[in-house]
């Protein structure tokens, strides 16, 4: 299992979402609104983004990065970044279930 975390334009989500709901087996995304800073140019203003947060079987996780990547694409500087993690072990919290995405 991977977690795939994108940072993205705030205007971008909702475009993003509606990729993401195609893709069969994915069972739900995490969005929080989060600011980018840059170190390299700390003159720049913060900028608004969103990060989603995915858990997803090893299967699908090319199919949800080419997603996020397609939908959040504008061409300009700050369209965001995709992070594919590894993930050790997950529980979930009600019923104790382990290591699923669902």
């Amino acid at each position: 299992m991977r977690e795939v975390k994108a940072v993205i334009q705030t205007f971008m989500l909702p475009v993003v979402l509606e990729g993401l709901q195609q893709i069969k087996d994915l069972p739900a995304a995490t969005v929080s609104d989060v600011r980018g800073y840059s170190i390299v140019h700390p003159e720049y203003e913060p900028h608004e983004k969103v990060k989603l947060e995915i858990m997803v079987p090893d299967v699908i996780v090319g199919r949800v990065v080419a997603v996020i990547q397609k939908h959040a694409h504008t061409g300009n500087p700050g369209d965001g970044r995709i992070f594919v993690i590894s993930v050790d072990e997950t529980v979930k919290i009600r019923t104790g279930e382990r290591d699923t995405a669902t």
